[in-house]
This record gives structure tokens, sequence and C-alpha cells, in this order.
């Protein structure tokens, strides 16, 4: 086992996915996910998202650094907050609104449940 992962999507296959029915709200963002790393509560990756809008909410806290693309996280009171590359960002627990991707981004995340 070694004890550093390069944070990379090569050689391995991402899990493909769309937002539940019930949450989508524009769009038919496919999402791919390639997960390194999944221990003890702690997910770490690289998602990818194409355009589209969908309901979120956020049991877990994450981090993310956007590498490309153009998000947009708007919470129930109506803030929005850009998401671009080079921006990072710690989305807590208790985060509930909408994720629209303006143009196809991909990120690094780090979450714990």
């Amino acid at each position: 086992m070694s004890f550093l992962q390069r944070v990379a999507r090569d050689g391995i296959t991402p899990e493909v996915t769309r937002p539940a029915a019930e949450k989508l709200l524009a769009g038919d963002p496919v999402h791919s996910t390639w997960l390194l790393e999944d221990a003890d509560g702690l997910y770490c990756g690289l998602w990818q998202s194409t355009p589209g809008t969908w309901r979120t909410s956020y049991s877990e806290w994450e981090y993310v650094y956007i590498h490309s693309g153009h998000s947009i996280l708007t919470d129930l009171n109506g803030n929005a907050t850009d998401l671009r590359a080079g921006d990072s960002y710690i989305i807590r627990p208790g985060f509930v609104g909408t994720w629209q991707v303006v143009e196809t981004t991909l990120k690094d995340f780090v979450s714990r449940g």
C-alpha cells in the first residue's frame, strides 16, 4: 500500500449518474465521479458534471477545488456563489439550495459525513 495517492482520473473508470428526477430543475446533467478514497467516512476524488440545475442538500462537510468550468450554488435565501476554475470552497452540513452547472465543471472533492 502506498501512503501517497495522486489525484488524477488516469486508469479509473468513473461512476456515471444523473440527479434524481424529483431533484432535477433544468437540463440533463451527467455526473462522472472518479472515487480515489473511501475509508472511515472520508471520500475523495474528482467529479465532473455537464450543464443543468438540480436541488441539493448537504448532510456532510465537503471541500472543493474547481479545475474548470462554471457552476453556481444558490442557497434557500437566494444567495448565489459562482464557482470558477481556481476557486476552492468549504460546503458545510446543512447547506440546502440548488447547484447549477453553467459550463461543464470539474472539481476535486474531499467529503466527510
